[in-house]
């Protein structure tokens, strides 16, 4: 794509600035009297200027979406109906690949070589899945009998699986389109409504994808967007009319969610908020070929994302050869635009980040820390908000920085004696999202069952898939996304039990 038409999706997205509110199957101005501006994180250039909404429109977008819920209009929509729209959605994000992409792009600074696949191509994965979720149903279908029970009496009874009702969805900026299709695909495969905020730094392509779903002819209400900052997530995720909030960010601000939740209507809370996952390399792993692999998964999206394994366990006597190697593969990683198609690494979400994430490692390092290899900022990228890759060695496993969430391009080696110690420090995490194993087959898959995750992947696994499910313990969230279990979470189970017989068998009998 030439530097014209990148402008040309740019200035589309500066046009869109006013109509930012989609409420009842209406765009609105945003009418807080108040803007969010974009600002590209590789050009630090202003790419939009969207109107945030007003608490009253919240409240209109979920009257709006408790409305249609209850309506006949979208209670007439079955499995069959509610899979042809969410099948229709993936076809028109695929026809938007490009445009979303280079959007993407410029707004998260995803490099466009991944952002088609990762950021576009695996929503559309996950809506014709939904999309087909929504003809089968949930585990077991939307409805099915339990055997015949006698105690007093034989009764019959039926488990029947109904949408959960107005969901507010709440998607991060990292994966704007993916979280997106997660919350949105599964609420309509399952017949609900959706009052959707997305987080400011990912608006634009929000709204990209809003002027898409305003093509599926939905009943006015079903789908919702309201922009702006925490105190409309605050009035939306504690509104006394929305049933669940399916939210995706970090944990200190899951925790607010869920509370909020919990004193407007005591919703229902799916929460997925991020990790710190260990990457153990065994001793009889082939460790020259789990270096690229390992530093590529804590450097993708500049390290934006939840399941980035951000702790690399190496055995002691391999550890310097590993840093060794990964020093040398880092030097081979372009870290630049995102819009060039060989950009492996692009720059973090903004200028405050990259600050608190320097800040961190600092510290880090006047507390014993070292870069073991790459680290700091790349030359000659005097603009934007780049990190150059980098490992930090001789860090304790309690030291802060071994459990915090960077969200950056930056991991952590740290040396074991034995597997039984590889183990216990993978497992010394407040997270439980994700982990890498990798070695033999067989030791491997005897590890992975010591480790509490999630997902836990051998070898790097073969990428993510929606028919598994999402989501880890501790403070890596409540619920899972994705897989049965991710589609079950938008249901609410109703037990129908009547008598086959009428007269109750007398005590002891």
């Amino acid at each position: 794509m030439t530097s014209l038409e990148i402008q040309g999706i740019q200035h589309t997205a500066l046009k869109t600035r006013s109509t930012s509110t989609y409420i009842d199957g209406t765009w609105q101005e945003g009418a807080s009297g108040e803007t969010h501006q974009t600002r590209s994180p590789s050009s630090e250039r202003i790419i939009g200027v969207t109107a945030t909404s007003s608490l009253e429109q919240v409240d209109a977008a979920v009257v709006s979406a408790k409305r249609a819920f209850r309506s006949a209009e979208w209670r007439s929509y079955g499995p069959a109906e509610r899979s042809a729209v969410v099948g229709k959605l993936a076809d028109l994000l695929e026809q938007e690949m490009e445009p979303l992409a280079r959007l993407i792009a410029d707004e998260v600074a995803t490099p466009i070589g991944a952002a088609r696949g990762m950021q576009v191509g695996g929503p559309i994965e996950a809506l014709r899945w939904y999309a087909e979720m929504a003809r089968r149903g949930p585990r077991g279908g939307y409805e099915h009998a339990l055997t015949l029970y006698d105690n007093p009496v034989i009764s019959a009874s039926l488990l029947r699986y109904e949408p959960v009702g107005v969901v507010a969805a709440l998607p991060a900026y990292n994966y704007p389109i993916n979280l997106l299709a997660w919350k949105l695909g599964g609420a309509l495969a399952a017949g609900c409504t959706v009052v959707v905020l997305p987080s400011p730094q990912g608006t634009l392509t929000t709204l990209k994808v809003f002027k898409l779903i305003d093509q599926l002819g939905l009943p006015p209400g079903v789908v919702n967007l309201v922009v702006g900052g925490p105190e409309v997530g605050k009035r939306l995720t504690g509104h006394p009319d929305v049933d669940m909030v399916s939210f995706t960010g970090s944990d200190a601000v899951g925790a607010q969610v869920m509370s909020q939740g919990a004193l407007g209507s005591l919703s229902k809370a799916v929460l997925e908020l991020g990790g710190k996952s260990p990457n153990i390399v065994l001793p009889s792993a082939d460790l020259a070929a789990t270096v690229a692999p390992s530093v590529l998964r804590f450097a993708r999206n500049a390290g934006q994302g939840c399941a980035a394994w951000s702790r690399v366990l190496v055995h002691e006597s391999q550890i310097d050869e590993f840093l060794e190697r990964a020093d040398a593969f880092i030097d081979t990683i372009k870290v630049g635009d995102p819009q060039e198609e060989d950009t492996i690494v692009g720059p973090v979400i903004s200028a405050a980040h990259r600050e608190k994430v320097e800040r961190w490692v600092q510290e880090a390092i006047d507390r014993g820390a070292r870069w073991g290899a790459g680290g700091g900022r790349p030359d000659g990228l005097d603009t934007g908000f780049y990190l150059k890759p980098g490992i930090l060695a001789g860090v304790d496993p309690m030291d802060p920085i071994a459990h915090t969430e960077l969200f950056a391009p930056i991991g952590i080696a740290l040396p074991y004696s034995d597997v039984d110690e590889a183990v216990e420090i993978a497992n010394c995490t407040a997270y439980g999202l994700a982990a890498n194993v990798f070695g033999p087959l067989d030791e491997a898959m005897e590890v992975a069952g010591r480790l509490r995750s999630g997902t836990v992947t051998i070898n790097g696994g073969s990428g993510m898939r929606p028919d598994a499910p999402w989501g880890g313990p501790g403070r890596s969230g409540v619920g899972r996304e994705l897989g049965e279990d991710g589609f079950a979470e938008f249901f609410e189970v109703k037990h129908i039990q009547y008598p086959l017989a009428g007269i109750t068998r007398p005590p002891g009998t």
